[in-house]
Order: structure tokens, then C-alpha cells, then sequence
């Protein structure tokens, strides 16, 4: 699958790659699609379009973009069988055997040819459903913003945005002892909010979701805010309902100028710490013991044992010769949709 141009999509065949020394064949069953990251390619809106990214200086820069269109194999909730291992790495125990489902990242592909190592860690629990397993990269990204609020036992967390990360937090939150004050704009997402551990919803709509917090805290604020809608208003919402000193960890994929996002009021009276969670790392405070692939392997073992059910959260299981219609629905009717997942025969 390919975004040919802005709103563009279709699905195009491509010659089989042969299987090299070190390599196994994956043949895909499963891709989710991303409503966050991968719309914005879809509608043009992807820094990476129009500027570059300088790994060594860690800065954008303004000149050709790192990524232009036809933009190929976009996706990063992939789950798959294995097919053919190349012999020099055939038999070794870290890595999945032929028949062995597998989680990873490789695209809206029907099949991928990988590094072995790539897969190392990476097959799909015993008894876990692999659809619930495309969630492994979308799981860690909530997880990590959990991680990086620093929930205790006890506290008040505002989660901004119940799509299917905010949903994810929100049962995460709560897994962690923390009380969910729930936060949108779609009223079937503040149903399915309630669903997956949320004390209290809120609907966005009115603007005023800060201030409600407010009176529900007795004045005091929530302690800490997750912000995972990648909504500028949203955001200052966030930075709104925590107290005095309290924490709003920034985690959506945010886009263009900041309209709507006002610094010089509560986030400067109220001394509010604003952190940003973004999967590229773990926050400081746990790098010496979490790392991405724990972040993965976590969320799983956690759907496996039935304390969080990421896939109660697809809401359309599409086969990838409609993908054009699925990132149109994505694009113009969200509140239809929750996870949209691509199947392949």
C-alpha cells in the first residue's frame, strides 16, 4: 500500500525479494493503521514533507524534505508468519521458527523480508489472539506516556484524547493505581472511555474541560495530565486541569503552529512541568531499566493476561485492496472508526 499523493492511496504489486544469509520471510495477516502518525502523510501535513531531519544536530532543517510521494509501506502494528529462514540462521532458539506468528514493523506489505534479529523477542505469545498483537508498537506508546507521568497510587490523571492510544492509557492509568478523569470530543468514545477503567468523563465540546477538573479536584487540579490527542487545544486544556506545579506529559504527534496553545497563562502562573513521550526513547528516569522492546513485551503480556483488551478496540477489519476507503473514513468520519486494521490473503 502507497500514498501516491495527498489523499491518495492505492495498492500497487512488487516483485518478491529473494531470502539472503541472516533473513526470514514474513507473510503478513495482519496491519493496523495509524490515525496519527500515518494521516499525516495522508494529508500532506507530515513535517517530514516539506523539511529535513539532522540526526547528528537533532534538528529539522529548512530545505528538501526527508520524505516525499509515492510514500511506500507507511505502517508500524504488523503481525505475520513466518514462512522461510534462511539456513545460517535456522535452528538458533532466540529466534521464531517457520510457522511462528510474529509481531514487528515492516508496512502495509503482504510480505516482508527482514533481518532474523529484527525478530528476536518478537513472536506473538501463547494464547494471545494476533490481532490483539498488532498492538504491540501502538501498547508501547501509551505505555511509555504512563511511564513518563510518574503515576502514584492514589493520584488524579486527566487523559486527553480517547482515541485508541487515549483509550490505551486510560486502562493503563488505571492499572496504575491512578483515578481517570477522561477527556473528548466523540460521546462513543467517552462510552468505551468508561469501558476501559475511566472514574469520571468529559466532553471537550463546551472548551472548558480544564476547569471542570478544577471543581472535580476541589480547586485543586489534577495531578498529572496525559495529552494524547495531538490537539493544541487540547493541550492547553491540559496544562489548564493540573495543580501547581503539576505534570502534563505531551504525547500526540502535533502539527503546524501552536494555535491555541497559550503559554503565558496557566503554564506560567502554575509553574506546570510539560514533558514530552515520544517512542524514539523511554523517559530518564527508567532508561537504565525499560527500552523499547520492554515497552512491546509488557504491553503483550498484559493483553495476554486479560488486564488490558487492545483488541476490543478494532472496530473494522478491512482486506488492504480497500485501504483507500479505510483512510478516507479515518480522514472524514473518525467517530466511525476506532483501530482499522488491513488483512491480506
Amino acid at each position: 500500500m502507497q500514498i501516491t499523493a495527498p489523499r491518495h492511496v492505492e495498492v500497487i504489486d512488487q516483485p518478491t525479494p529473494q531470502l539472503r544469509a541472516g533473513e526470514v520471510r514474513v507473510r503478513t495477516t495482519y496491519s493496523g493503521i495509524s490515525a496519527g502518525t500515518e494521516l499525516t502523510a495522508y494529508r500532506g501535513s507530515n513535517p517530514y514533507l516539506t523539511r529535513s531531519w539532522d540526526p547528528d544536530l537533532r534538528v529539522f532543517t529548512e530545505d528538501a524534505g526527508g520524505l516525499s510521494y509515492p510514500v511506500a509501506g507507511l505502517g508500524y502494528s504488523e503481525v505475520g508468519r513466518v514462512v522461510e529462514v534462511a539456513p545460517d540462521v535456522a535452528g538458533d532458539p532466540g529466534l521464531p521458527p517457520v510457522g511462528a506468528h510474529v509481531w514487528g514493523i515492516w508496512g502495509h506489505r503482504g510480505e516482508a523480508v527482514l533481518s532474523a534479529e529484527k525478530l528476536r523477542g518478537c513472536t506473538v505469545p501463547d494464547g494471545l489472539d494476533p490481532l490483539a498483537a498488532t498492538f504491540a508498537r501502538v501498547g508501547a506508546v501509551a505505555l511509555n506516556a504512563v511511564l513518563a507521568a510518574d503515576i502514584h497510587l492514589g493520584e488524579t490523571v486527566a487523559v486527553f484524547g480517547q482515541g485508541v492510544l487515549g483509550l490505551l492509557a486510560t486502562r493503563l492509568v488505571r492499572l496504575s493505581g491512578g483515578t481517570v478523569v477522561a477527556v473528548d470530543a466523540v460521546p462513543g468514545r467517552l462510552e468505551k472511555a468508561l469501558e476501559y477503567g475511566a472514574d469520571t468523563v468529559l466532553d471537550a465540546r463546551d472548551g472548558s474541560a480544564g476547569l471542570h477538573i478544577r471543581k472535580l479536584t476541589d480547586g485543586r487540579g489534577a495531578d498529572v495530565a496525559i495529552e494524547i490527542s495531538g490537539s493544541y487545544p487540547a493541550l492547553h486544556e491540559a496544562i489548564r486541569s493540573v495543580a501547581v506545579g503539576g505534570r502534563v506529559v505531551a504525547s500526540g504527534f502535533y502539527q503546524g503552529d501552536g494555535t491555541g496553545l497559550r503559554l503565558g497563562d496557566e503554564f506560567h502562573h502554575n509553574r506546570v512541568a510539560l514533558i514530552c513521550s515520544q517512542i524514539g526513547g523511554v523517559p530518564a528516569s527508567v532508561a537504565g531499566r525499560w527500552d523499547q522492546i520492554r515497552l512491546n513485551q509488557t504491553f503483550l503480556r498484559l493483553a495476554r493476561d486479560g488486564r488490558i483488551d487492545p483488541a476490543g478496540l478494532v472496530s473494522h477489519v478491512i482486506p488492504v485492496h480497500e485501504a483507500a476507503s479505510a483512510f478516507r473514513m479515518l480522514d472524514h468520519s473518525p467517530q466511525e472508526a476506532l483501530q482499522v486494521v488491513l488483512t491480506f490473503s
